[in-house]
């Protein structure tokens, strides 16, 4: 009987770990979409506002910590691009989220089945 409650107790543990663990991947998940959508604003309030420049303005591009002169629809097409990737990796964020909230689900309901079970054991 110690045997089964030592094994049980262990499992326990460990299936309380992985929700933890999940919970804060989750958590992780959470920032990284919002400071995604973040970006993605400001690229398309960026573009919306050089929309109504002169194609002919002299617009730098910032590369890293300095800015390059670069024609205005080049940095358009770059405004645009940075919109697209941060949709796909939001995109990608949002299915991994989805997979680890089906995977705490599962942890919970088998630390719930384990508790019934030693409940069982017991009575």
């Amino acid at each position: 009987m110690a045997k089964v409650d030592l094994e049980l107790k262990k499992a326990f543990t460990e299936l309380q770990q992985k929700a933890i663990e999940t919970a804060q991947q989750l958590k992780l998940a959470d920032l990284q979409i919002e400071n995604l959508k973040r970006n993605k604003q400001h690229a398309a309030l960026t573009e919306r506002e050089i929309s109504d420049l002169d194609p002919t303005t002299n617009t730098y591009d910032s590369i890293g910590r300095m800015f390059m002169l670069a024609p205005l629809n080049e940095i358009k097409k770059n405004l645009k691009k940075k919109q697209e990737t941060a949709d796909e990796k939001i995109n990608t964020l949002k299915n991994n989220k989805a997979y680890l909230e089906r995977s705490l689900k599962d942890s919970e309901n088998n630390l719930r089945e384990m508790v019934q079970q030693r409940k069982d054991a017991l009575d």
